[in-house]
């Protein structure tokens, strides 16, 4: 039985993988600048996200990555927020702001929509190839 190595998505260094995606001297980093980012969120429920980047030197797709991930609650720190995934907007909750998932809805929607009427076409299409081979048929 082989050993199962990966390179480490983070640094790029090979590893033995286990259960984590990064290698542990990445992972080691990781839970350190969590910790970092906790420590200064207790002591400064007030900041942004970006006052608590540029605090703890963390990047902000980072702290979004631990708030998305659960491990930094936002609940009680009433201005903090992430970037939206589409537009960028800050948002407390989800992956999307609300207008960004309206339009991924509606688009949804209408390409569903597109798709319905394309069938339709083809389904009257070749009804009306069918007549026309019919008449021809029937003149003979």
């Amino acid at each position: 039985m082989g050993m199962n190595v990966a390179n480490c998505s983070r640094c790029g260094k090979i590893f033995v993988k286990g259960f984590a995606e990064f290698c542990p001297n990445c992972m080691k980093d990781l839970e350190l600048q969590y910790e970092k980012c906790l420590k200064f969120l207790r002591e400064n429920k007030g900041v942004n996200i970006n006052e608590l980047s540029d605090a703890t030197g963390v990047a902000v797709k980072q702290i979004t990555k631990f708030i998305r991930e659960g491990r930094i609650s936002i609940v009680h720190a009433p201005n903090m927020s992430y970037p939206c995934e589409v537009c960028g907007t800050l948002i407390r909750e989800n992956t999307i702001c609300e207008p960004c998932r309206m339009k991924l809805v509606k688009d949804v929607r209408n390409n569903s929509e597109d798709e319905r009427r394309r069938q339709e076409q083809t389904l009257q299409d070749s009804k009306v190839s069918f007549k026309i081979q019919e008449r021809l048929r029937d003149r003979h």
